[in-house]
């Protein structure tokens, strides 16, 4: 069964130079990964919800905050999972610091019978663009370099 995603990669320019917004998945499994674990808030589309609808409501639960304004459509990317991410950026400036995620519940340590709750992403930044390639999960790096081609 094949999973549809939708995300949004926001971008500002900060002096000249173009950054872009990353989250940090949360989670055990995410505490020591950095490089190549960072991604675009994105999730998992609900029946009857269009894709870019999803990416908004994923935007919000993922960051607390509202996606709003004129999107440009950056196409699909399928994932090494199979997953295809559908995402569009968005020219928005927020304080990262103020992001609030939702939460999931996961039983830790695995087998402990123990259920903890977790945010669905532990911190948001900002990247300058060559860092922001080496943070994001390698498979949506091409969002970057697609929103690049737009905007350049």
């Amino acid at each position: 069964m094949v999973v549809y995603s939708g995300g949004i990669l926001l971008f500002r320019f900060d002096n000249n130079k173009t950054e872009v917004l990353l989250v940090h998945p949360g989670g055990p499994f995410w505490t020591k990964k950095d490089e190549g674990a960072w991604s675009i808030p994105k999730g998992v589309f609900e029946e009857h919800e269009s894709p870019l609808d999803a990416a908004k409501r994923e935007f919000k639960e993922e960051t607390g905050f509202e996606a709003d304004g004129e999107f440009i459509e950056l196409g699909n990317l399928t994932q090494s999972s199979k997953k295809i991410v559908h995402a569009w950026a968005l020219e928005k400036d927020l304080d990262e610091t103020k992001v609030v995620s939702n939460k999931f519940s996961l039983e830790w340590p695995r087998r402990s019978g123990i259920m903890k709750e977790f945010p669905e992403i532990d911190r948001a930044g900002w990247f300058d663009i060559d860092l922001a390639k080496k943070k994001i999960q390698k498979g949506q790096a091409g969002f970057i370099d697609r929103l690049l081609a737009i905007i350049s």
